[in-house]
Order: C-alpha cells, then sequence, then structure tokens
C-alpha cells in the first residue's frame, strides 16, 4: 500500500474527527443553556481533584477540573468534552483497522461506527459513560497488538490505560471479561509469552490503580456501593422489562448506521461500482473485504466485539438485575468492522459513497437535535433541562444575595447538584456547590469552614422534588428565607419555584478576606 495513500486517508479521518468535534460542540453551545444532568454533575465535581467521589470513581473529573482550568467553567464545555473522548475512541477504532484492513476501509469503519448515538448524539453528553469510551477503544487496540506483537512495552500500556479506563467506571470489567474469554478462546493461555505479557500488565494495572485502590478503602468502598445499588429491581419481572428496554433502546442508538448501511445497499443496488479487469471481475465483486481477514483477525473481531453486549443481557436475565440504556455505551465500539462482511467492489468508489452519507446525516441529526432541544423546546415550553434557565436563576438570587449581604460575594450555594451546578456555573468561578447539604459528597469543602463565608441555600419541589434532609437543616437554620419563582423557557412552560435561604458569614470570613493581600 502506498504511504502517500496511507498519509491522506489518515489526514482525511483527522479532518472528518475535528469536524464532528466543531459541529456537535458549536451547535450544543448555541442552542442549549445548561447541559444534560451527568454533564453539570462533572462540572460541580470538578471544583477539586479527588481520588474519588461518592458515586464514581475520579478519571473523568479530572480531565473536567482540567478543561476548566484552561477555558473558564462553562456550560459548552461538557459538550466539548463528551466529543472529544469520542473523537479519541474513534481514533484508536481508526489504529486497530488499521491493523487489520486498508487505510480505506479502515476509515470506512470510522465512519460507519460514528453515527452510532453514542458517538454522536449522545456523545455530546460528558459522563463516565462516554469518557470510558476512548480507553476501552485504545484497550482493545493494546490487546490485540500485546497478543499478535507480544511486546512488554504494548502489554505495559494495556495495563495502564485499563486501570484508566477502572478509574473512569468499574464496568471497564466487562471488557476486561471479554479479554480473557478470547485468551482462552484462542488458546493463547498456553503460551508463556502471553502469561507474562499478562503479568506485567497486571502490575501495571495495580501501579496506576493503587492510589484510587487507597481511596476506596479508606471510604468504604461507597462507589461500588452506589453501583450495586443502581442494579437492583423490584423483582424478576421488573428485570425482564429493563433488559427489553434496554435491548430496544440499542437497537435505536444504532439505528443511524443501519441508515447509512440499508442507503449504502440501496445505492450499490441501483448503481453498482465500477468493475476492476475482467480477469479479477468475478473474484473482485464476489469476495467481501472480511474474506482478506486471517481466522485469528475475524475470531478477535467477533468475541471481543460481541461479548460485552451479550454476557451484560445473559448475566442480568440470570442475576434479575436491572440494565440502563446508557451502559451500553461502550458495548458497540467494534460494530462499524461488521460491515466488511458485506462490504465489497470497488474501495474507492464505497468510501465517497458512505462518506457521502455519513457526514450528511451527521449534519442532519446535529442540526435537528439543536432545533429540538433548542427553539423548538423553548416555543413548546417543554421543560428540557436543555432550556433550564440556569443563567436568569443565577442573576435573580444573586440579586437577593447582594441585598441581604452587600459586603462579601457569594462563595457557597447548598444545593442539588443540577439546580446548585445551574447557580454556581453561572455565578462566577469562586463559587462552589455544597450538594445537597452533604460533606461526603462536597469533599472540596471542609468541615470546620464550609459556611464561615455563608451560603446561599436554594431548593426547587419542580425540578428536584422535597429537599434531602442536610439540605432542609441548612435551609431552617438560615437567617433569611424567601421564595420567588421564574418561567422555565417561555410563557407555555411550567414555573420554577425557588426557595431560597440565606445563611450570612461569620466574623471568621471578614478576618479571612482582610488576611488576604490587597
Amino acid at each position: 500500500m502506498p504511504s502517500s495513500l496511507y498519509r491522506s486517508t489518515q489526514g482525511q479521518a483527522i479532518f472528518y474527527l475535528l469536524g464532528l468535534v466543531g459541529l456537535w460542540t458549536v451547535l450544543c453551545a448555541i442552542s442549549h443553556k445548561a447541559p444534560d444532568l451527568d454533564g453539570m454533575e462533572e462540572l460541580v465535581w470538578a471544583s477539586s481533584l479527588e481520588l474519588g467521589y461518592l458515586k464514581h470513581p475520579p478519571f473523568p473529573s479530572w480531565i473536567m477540573y482540567g478543561l476548566t482550568q484552561i477555558f473558564g467553567r462553562s456550560t459548552w464545555l461538557s459538550f466539548f468534552g463528551g466529543q472529544i473522548f469520542s473523537a479519541l475512541a474513534l481514533g484508536f477504532v481508526w489504529l486497530l483497522a488499521r491493523e487489520l484492513v486498508s487505510p480505506r476501509q479502515a476509515f470506512i469503519v470510522v465512519l460507519l461506527t460514528s453515527t452510532s448515538a453514542y458517538f454522536s448524539l449522545r456523545g455530546t453528553i460528558y459522563n463516565h459513560n462516554t469518557a470510558q469510551l476512548w480507553s476501552l477503544a485504545a484497550a482493545t487496540w493494546l490487546f490485540y497488538r500485546a497478543l499478535r506483537f507480544q511486546q512488554v512495552r504494548t502489554w505495559v500500556l494495556l495495563g495502564a490505560v485499563s486501570a484508566i479506563a477502572t478509574m473512569t467506571k468499574y464496568s471497564a470489567f466487562i471488557q476486561f471479561a471479554a479479554f480473557f474469554v478470547f485468551i482462552l478462546r484462542q488458546g493463547s493461555w498456553k503460551d508463556a509469552a502471553t502469561i507474562k505479557g499478562v503479568a506485567w500488565a497486571v502490575v501495571a494495572f495495580l501501579v496506576v490503580l493503587s492510589p484510587h485502590l487507597y481511596w476506596l478503602v479508606v471510604n468504604t468502598f461507597a462507589p461500588l456501593r452506589y453501583a450495586d445499588g443502581s442494579l437492583e429491581t423490584q423483582g424478576h419481572m421488573d428485570a425482564i422489562r429493563a433488559i427489553l428496554h434496554f435491548c430496544l433502546d440499542q437497537l435505536a442508538r444504532l439505528s443511524p448506521l443501519l441508515l447509512v448501511w440499508s442507503a449504502w445497499r440501496y445505492w450499490n443496488h441501483k448503481r453498482p461500482a465500477a468493475k476492476p479487469p475482467a480477469e479479477f471481475a468475478h473474484e473482485a465483486t464476489s469476495l467481501s473485504y472480511a474474506s482478506a481477514l486471517s481466522a485469528w483477525d475475524r475470531s478477535f473481531l467477533l468475541w471481543i466485539g460481541l461479548f460485552p453486549v451479550i454476557s451484560t443481557v445473559v448475566l442480568s436475565m440470570l442475576l434479575g438485575t436491572r440494565l440502563e440504556a446508557s451502559w451500553g455505551t461502550t458495548f458497540f465500539t467494534l460494530f462499524g468492522f461488521y460491515a466488511l462482511w458485506w462490504l465489497r467492489g470497488d474501495e474507492q468508489i464505497n468510501l465517497r459513497r458512505i462518506a457521502f452519507l455519513v457526514i450528511g446525516l451527521q449534519v442532519v441529526m446535529a442540526l435537528t437535535y439543536a432545533a429540538a432541544r433548542g427553539p423548538l423546546a423553548w416555543h413548546s415550553g417543554r421543560d428540557t433541562r436543555s432550556t433550564f434557565p440556569g443563567p436568569a436563576i443565577a442573576e435573580q438570587l444573586g440579586d437577593i444575595w447582594g441585598k441581604h449581604v452587600p459586603d462579601f460575594p457569594l462563595r457557597l450555594v447548598a444545593s442539588d447538584t443540577w439546580m446548585g451546578g445551574n447557580i454556581a456555573v453561572n455565578s462566577g468561578p469562586e463559587v462552589e456547590v455544597f450538594i445537597n447539604g452533604r460533606l461526603d459528597e462536597s469533599p472540596w469543602l471542609d468541615a470546620a469552614t464550609a459556611l464561615d463565608c455563608g451560603a446561599l441555600v436554594v431548593y426547587s419541589r419542580k425540578t428536584k422534588g422535597e429537599p434531602h434532609p442536610n439540605l432542609q437543616r441548612l435551609f431552617d437554620q438560615a437567617s433569611w428565607q424567601g421564595l420567588t419563582a421564574l418561567p422555565w423557557s417561555s410563557e407555555k412552560s411550567p414555573i420554577i419555584d425557588l426557595n431560597w435561604a440565606i445563611i450570612p458569614p461569620s466574623t471568621a470570613c471578614a478576618d479571612s478576606n482582610a488576611a488576604k493581600p490587597q
């Protein structure tokens, strides 16, 4: 394969991925007044660098912390961060594809994979599922290379990246189980080099993960207990219904890929690709691209690609656990490869046609999503998170704070993550959130000094329901209390009740401010 073709195709792939990041980030930043709940949660957690958090491991919050240090704490960062992780994952899909097929076929795989909702529409959601895409895609590529070439460096990198995937979300072990099963399936466990390589990977894994493991022990494995609780159901029938909904949701989220595939099939049927020279015509048109793969490579794609989703559904059915649709985010990274079993004919023509279909679909999806979540949602009065009036709420409550505490700027908002995050993000970089009035949910606060400079306590029954008992206690001990309200979006929208209270600053705050250099 000429190096010029490789460089040209690689450049096109990079340009496409950068275009995706820009397209989805810009349109969401324009159309959304607030991010999704998970994105807001990460913006709040990015107040400090912790080794772990009550609900989840820390890596996505570390990255968001870095982004806020560079760009400031802004709503659009959640869309940008999600798309960066999606693009990185597709980059590792490209690297894996280049191990298996030609540059043009690799680009086709990337294009098809990118249409999945997890890399496009839901790629704008900055949560632990989206943040895990790149690390598991990288681990899959490194696992392939480790088994193929048996280099110690690759095994060590595999262990380190796998630790990062674990520090993103513990569900990474589902993918690791696929690696283990493939080693058993291929008989690689009999190979001394593989056993030695796995040992190197485990050592690197434990070294990188050790700080978080220490935190887990000190904090009585809080995220694991949260994860265990999230699997609970009301009974086996409830679990069966959840599995059915899970499967239907995954089909819906894969539907853009299926749509492109169907459109390409129709296009190719109506206008077949140009045929190669007559002496090679039958062979070139009758054999699929996958036929050029080795049996080992085909087995790798099928076992590593299909095991996570199949095993998850089977285990959930056997154990009666709950499944959420978003938990399938990382399960379909290799599904673009399966088109190779049907693709045949001229690579250049197929690439051109699929690129045309994919780019057109991405633009349509991004414009439609932005319109639906922005102006259409606003005019219809829907109470979507994208139209939540965070800036207006922050301004209104900031004025109330200023009237009661004119000499001290607002530094702390005690509220739930969503409401508190919207107020803090739109009030300035110095404002932190006291989540539900709980210190274990707000590790960036010091128990001895958290309330020294006072707090704005806010809750809304419309957006969250009854406040957490800890938050209600803070509300009740405040010096001033009140109720204000404003519409969610247009005049047709629901009214948001803002129950506010102010805990005034203490003399300790005045002393600390006086001690600061002017």
